[in-house]
């Protein structure tokens, strides 16, 4: 499924599973599968409802309230609302998260500064509550918040709550799976985003068998790289520059530094791990050297990102195998998806770039998922 950035004023004839923007006010949603608009005026009010009881609301305010404790303190007595309250900063904006218990309802809050040039930004008030008898909906909800981009800066930026839940702490200079090569990480990075991966796994169960298994498996990738991207984004920088990606400006050479990103993720230990998902984070994998089938095709996808080469990967249940895309020209095995003829990069066999094993060249049995 492609990732659209599709108006929200279409909403009401839509079951999504797409990213969705607001050209009004310029934010971000990428809410789990399932959910359909189901009230609001589709430009200051929107009022989602998911399944089993599932509901998210998005109201907009401009000019309304001197500050968000003004605005809880309000949510909160118009409500009759009782929960916890937390203040933060989510890269750079003002926000607040609380807890949600009214009407016989349960779930969480969260207010966030949106992009502008006025002093008094406007603010994006989120509630995902569902019937407080279903305990067991909590991550549709903190994965739904967490889907919030406020402004474009945050596509690439991991979400209010896992910014809120587990604080980045302090860059520090960390050696690279590169021998000689060192990276700024933030010292929480690696623990929060298996955390994120984790969580986004659990909810994936929840679609097992159902027909949003697909759709909420791209999902499932979409979401992990957008809260992986900034986190490694250093260290992709530092591989891109150690390869030469920066000075790669002809088809010719844009395959050649694809080429030596391939091989170094080829060479990265091949391990699978204990977690749940199976799928080790990307910060990780590029300081400790390892990873699987799926770490490794998304972090070909993210290097290749930083010299605007499109990449993407591509999923298969049947062969339990993931592998890389490049938008790139050239001979090889190629998938066409999207409007895109991708070339396919195998990233845990030792073969060149365009190779693919015969024995998994059946398409019918494998999905694209792209990130941008």
């Amino acid at each position: 499924m492609k990732k659209l950035f599709l108006l929200l004023v279409f909403i009401p004839f839509l079951v999504f599973g797409e990213s969705l923007y607001s050209p009004t006010w310029g934010f971000y949603i990428d809410l789990p599968e399932g959910y359909e608009f189901h009230d609001g005026d589709a430009r200051d009010r929107f009022s989602f409802a998911g399944p089993q009881g599932l509901m998210f609301d998005i109201i907009i305010y401009a000019d309304r309230y001197n500050s968000m404790l003004e605005l809880v303190n309000d949510v909160n007595r118009r409500l009759s609302n009782n929960g916890d309250v937390d203040f933060f900063e989510y890269n750079g904006k003002q926000a607040v998260i609380f807890k949600l218990d009214f009407g016989g309802n349960d779930g969480w809050g969260l207010a966030l500064e949106l992009g502008g040039s006025s002093a008094r930004k406007p603010i994006l008030l989120a509630l995902a509550y569902a019937p407080n008898e279903r305990t067991d909906l909590e991550l549709f909800h903190l994965s739904a918040l967490d889907s919030i981009s406020p402004t474009e800066a945050e596509l690439r930026y991991p979400g209010p709550i896992m910014e809120y839940g587990y604080p980045r702490g302090t860059a520090k200079s960390t050696p690279l799976a590169i021998r000689g090569l060192n990276a700024l990480i933030y010292e929480n990075d690696a623990e929060a985003s298996q955390v994120l991966i984790e969580r986004e796994y659990i909810l994936l169960q929840y679609y097992l068998n159902t027909p949003l298994i697909q759709d909420a498996w791209v999902r499932y990738y979409r979401f992990i790289y957008r809260d992986s991207y900034d986190r490694i984004k250093d260290a992709a920088s530092v591989i891109t520059r150690h390869f030469g990606g920066y000075t790669a400006n002809t088809d010719a050479q844009k395959r050649e530094f694809a080429q030596k990103v391939l091989t170094f993720i080829q060479n990265l230990q091949y391990e699978r791990f204990i977690y749940e998902s199976d799928f080790l984070n990307l910060v990780s994998s590029v300081t400790e050297g390892k990873g699987d089938c799926d770490s490794h095709s998304m972090l070909f996808a993210l290097i290749l990102a930083q010299v605007n080469i499109r990449g993407a990967m591509m999923l298969s249940p049947h062969y339990s195998h993931a592998m890389a895309l490049a938008d790139i020209t050239g001979s090889g095995a190629r998938v066409d998806a999207y409007g895109t003829n991708w070339l396919v990069a195998e990233t845990t066999a030792k073969i060149d770039i365009g190779l693919i094993d015969q024995e998994q060249a059946d398409i019918t049995k494998w999905f694209v998922i792209i990130f941008d």
